[in-house]
């Protein structure tokens, strides 16, 4: 199973994950066979990304959590956030469930025997913002696991996370989802999605203080560059901290309107080489080490230009995969398996989509 731009996708391809419409529902099966028909209405849905199982990639890749809680989760968000952006009012039933999801997705992370996140989640451009804020969940929690937080400081950190973005709810859809370049007024306008959300919730005493400060501060930066305070260093939260790590390398790793999705090693260059300026750089080192820049499936190319498929990964030692070799221009090297681990005369040069 591997992770292919729409455009790259030919017919006869089999559909690796399963695809939901907008309101969680199943529009195309994992196993099915892709027509033109499918790919064009899969891209109308706003999803230019795809995993597909083909005769470079059929191994099945879990993802971290249950589909089925991930699901309910970008529901329940949905619902939740909007019901706000509709009638401005608190609902105590939809915030009590999403401290359910909030534990749930703690409950189901801290039971796993690793963390290492081999998927790039698919999302849609409608239900970005809510996709967004469940991943953003999901990769904080990882983060904080590594970190060793307890589990009240996880739930605090659940809670904000999947809370983050809530503010955007009060600015208007159409710079939300503009597909081109934001004009600096509009800029303006989305930055003031941290404060709206705070101010929404800051009396909502069933929410920790510090689920609202991730609010409010996940994007500031190390440096004192980011917004809305230009706070520096420790004088930004611990968990907002955290939350801004992820929030960016979902953001990176994910198709937008304006900009083709960077891949999870791309993304993980930018974010190490912003430890210490954007990032905490300690909290930048537990995310990578959890993060797979390779995902097993994926065809990479080679220092020595040979394109392979990476066959399995090593934990702690991702940039050094067992890769098979599918094109070469020398043809006995066609099949062959490389262990990247003794090989060491060998480095990924970058992803593929075709061997074309």
């Amino acid at each position: 199973m591997r992770l292919v731009p729409i455009e790259c996708i030919k017919e006869g391809a089999f559909l690796g994950k399963t695809i939901y419409d907008n309101d969680g529902r199943i529009l195309l099966r994992q196993g099915v066979i892709l027509n033109n028909n499918y790919i064009d209405r899969i891209r109308q849905l706003g999803i230019f990304s795809l995993y597909i199982n083909d005769e470079y990639s059929a191994v099945e890749i879990e993802d971290i959590i249950k589909p089925e809680l991930r699901q309910k989760s970008i529901k329940i968000l949905k619902d939740s956030f909007l019901h706000i952006q509709h009638f401005h009012k608190k609902n105590e039933e939809y915030f009590n469930s999403i401290f359910d999801i909030a534990n749930g997705i703690i409950d189901e992370l801290i039971g796993r025997k690793d963390l290492l996140v081999n998927l790039v989640d698919i999302k849609s451009i409608d239900n970005y913002t809510y996709q967004h804020s469940v991943n953003v969940a999901v990769l904080s929690l990882i983060i904080g696991i590594q970190l060793q937080l307890d589990k009240v400081e996880l739930y605090k950190l659940s809670t904000g996370a999947l809370l983050h973005d809530i503010g955007k709810v009060f600015i208007p859809k159409e710079i939300i989802q503009k597909k081109g370049k934001l004009l600096p007024n509009e800029y303006d306008l989305v930055k003031e999605h941290t404060i709206k959300g705070y101010n929404y919730l800051k009396n909502n005493i069933d929410i920790s203080p510090v689920s609202r400060i991730i609010i409010l501060q996940h994007h500031e930066k190390i440096d004192g560059t980011g917004y809305p305070d230009g706070k520096k260093g420790n004088d930004i939260n611990k968990l907002a901290r955290i939350v801004a790590i992820a929030d960016v390398y979902d953001a990176l790793t994910s198709d937008r309107p304006y900009r083709k999705a960077m891949s999870p090693n791309e993304a993980i260059e930018y974010i190490l080489g912003s430890g210490q300026t954007h990032f905490d750089f300690e909290m930048v080192k537990a995310f990578a080490e959890c993060i797979v820049p390779y995902p097993v499936g994926m065809l990479v190319r080679l220092s020595n230009n040979d394109v392979a498929v990476v066959e399995e990964i090593f934990p702690h030692f991702a940039l050094r995969p067992i890769v098979k070799v599918i094109k070469s221009d020398n043809v006995s090297d066609v099949g062959k398996v490389i262990n990247m681990m003794s090989e060491l005369d060998l480095v990924i040069k970058g992803t593929e989509y075709s061997v074309d």
